[in-house]
């Protein structure tokens, strides 16, 4: 039985990964590494930034010293808020499909976003409150596809005991978009629905559902068939 939903953000609720993918590119640019589109979203994509930015340094031969990438990190998420201010960022229906969980469940975010980001996205929505609490890329030491995030998620939800007995992992439900958000769910013993938002639906088979689109996704429909 299900007793609570974790959500990804990035390519599940809003579509912000071209975006991400702008500020990492000129950002390395200026360093003189050009990164490829279609290599960001087939292999980097759900990195933290940290780790996407010691990847391409390293892979271009470039040492990713904790000053640098401090640095780089820096650069993007500037450049990140100001390519997201004003913008309508919500998938079709995302936002009335997290009110619709949240009349019913608690809500946890669990994201390989920066927590300003994450903060900024769900205030402007009006969407915050709903969610008693936000795990972000500095909260844990691994990102995914380990499974801290959703791990530290299961933490927060066992902390509100208004809930009633403590939330087990296999009660948890992740919903999120990548292959490596699938495996990092699985790896904490949670059920996942992928949203094929980001990558193709056949690539996201190991989930336990998915589905084409938040807005092609009934809620109701979605338990009965997991409990199946």
């Amino acid at each position: 039985m299900i007793r609570a939903i974790i959500f990804d953000l990035d390519g599940t609720l809003v579509d912000t990964e071209p975006l991400h993918f702008k500020g990492f590119s000129e950002v390395l640019a200026a360093e003189g590494i050009k990164l490829d589109r279609e290599d960001y979203f087939r292999r980097l994509i759900g990195y933290t930034d940290r780790e996407c930015f010691s990847v391409v340094l390293r892979e271009h031969g470039r040492d990713p010293t904790p000053p640098l990438i401090d640095a780089l990190v820096a650069r993007k998420a500037a450049r990140y808020m100001e390519l997201i201010h004003g913008e309508d960022l919500f998938y079709p229906a995302a936002q009335e499909f997290v009110r619709q969980c949240a009349r019913r469940y608690p809500l946890v975010l669990a994201t390989g976003t920066l927590r300003a980001e994450a903060e900024l996205i769900l205030h402007r929505a009006g969407l915050r409150e709903l969610f008693i609490e936000i795990v972000a890329a500095e909260d844990v030491e691994r990102s995914k596809p380990a499974p801290d995030s959703f791990l530290m998620a299961l933490v927060h939800l066992q902390a509100h005991t208004e809930y009633g007995p403590p939330i087990r992992q296999s009660e948890c439900l992740v919903i999120e978009d990548t292959v490596a958000g699938i495996e990092a769910a699985h790896a904490a013993g949670m059920k996942v629905l992928a949203i094929a938002h980001t990558v193709p639906a056949n690539a996201l088979a190991g989930a336990d559902l998915v589905l084409p689109s938040l807005a092609e996704t009934d809620l109701d429909e979605v338990l009965r068939l997991l409990e199946d």
